[in-house]
């Protein structure tokens, strides 16, 4: 089998659900050689069986791992494991209950091999709810389609920081260099918020290519991250420890519009601060705004 050129990363953790149509939408992908590394964060259900019989039956190109004495140490951890041991050119990541669409891997490669100074590349994600008989959604990431955006624009378009929507981990593929030269994920985050501190590095180093195409399904359920700590009311406190770190992050760095990124992340942690009713309003006058139609730019 040749050399992969895409190293996909896996993790779970008491994923068995929805894990063997995540695993099967990856076996499913052709086109580009790839590898398919499953991260198990400890898990104590049957998906760490699962995995390893998807190693057992093609070990050629499926690798099983895990952190000593099977631990638990949180997302951003069970990510940098699999990327310690990635070797493709570039990455890809698909969440334990996400699917991903037919030659995903092939159309981003053709994008990245045509586009040498884009660093990342996401799509239009499909806010899946029909897998349950809800009503899917279509998403461009950022508001955008079709359109490189430089550092620090893009940083100050998407969440946390503007107006539009932050990709989705299982919808990038990024090249390996640039996650190395970052030093990949935080491991002080080992839940919500681990992939935004990821692409903020991303934004503020490199190139990002928003596409029109459909590569993602992403899965809307009751016990994802995100609901899970809705439910639990610790979003705006996740948010407000991010912003923390992404302020200390920043300070010491110099880079385009210094001063307008730190006023940004300013902004966002005043707004944490204002009384719960008026911040309600500002995300409704958010969402209406973000749901407004943009300019297409060349």
């Amino acid at each position: 089998m040749p050399d992969p050129r895409v190293s996909v990363i896996c993790i779970f953790y008491d994923a068995e659900r929805f894990f063997r149509e995540a695993i099967d939408s990856v076996l499913a992908q052709d086109g580009v050689p790839f590898e398919l590394l499953l991260v198990d964060d400890g898990s104590s259900d049957g998906s760490t069986r699962m995995a390893l019989d998807y190693v057992a039956r093609h070990p050629e190109f499926v690798r099983y791992l895990e952190h000593e004495g099977h631990a638990n140490k949180g997302m951003s951890a069970a990510r940098n494991l699999g990327l310690a041991h990635a070797r493709g050119e570039f990455v890809a990541f698909v969440d334990a209950d996400d699917r991903w669409r037919p030659r995903k891997l092939a159309e981003q490669v053709a994008l990245l091999d045509e586009t040498p100074e884009v660093g990342m590349v996401c799509g239009t994600v499909n806010y899946w709810q029909s897998w349950e008989g809800g009503t899917d959604r279509l998403v461009p990431t950022g508001g955008h389609r079709d359109l490189v955006l430089r550092p620090p624009e893009t940083l100050l378009e998407l969440y946390p920081l503007g107006r539009g929507d932050a990709p989705c981990p299982s919808d990038v593929m990024v090249r390996r260099a640039l996650v190395e030269y970052l030093g990949g994920f935080e491991n002080e985050f080992r839940g919500l918020f681990e992939d935004v501190a990821f692409f903020s590095k991303v934004f503020l180093q490199s190139p990002v290519l928003f596409s029109s195409r459909q590569w993602l399904d992403y899965r809307l359920h009751a016990d994802s991250c995100v609901a899970t700590t809705d439910r639990a009311g610790r979003t705006e406190e996740a948010r407000r420890q991010f912003l923390q770190w992404f302020a200390s992050y920043l300070e010491p760095r110099d880079f385009p519009k210094k001063h307008d990124v730190l006023a940004a992340v300013g902004d966002a942690r005043g707004e944490l601060s204002l009384p719960p009713p008026i911040l309600r309003l500002r995300r409704r006058w958010r969402r209406w705004l973000s749901e407004l139609p943009r300019p297409r730019r060349a």
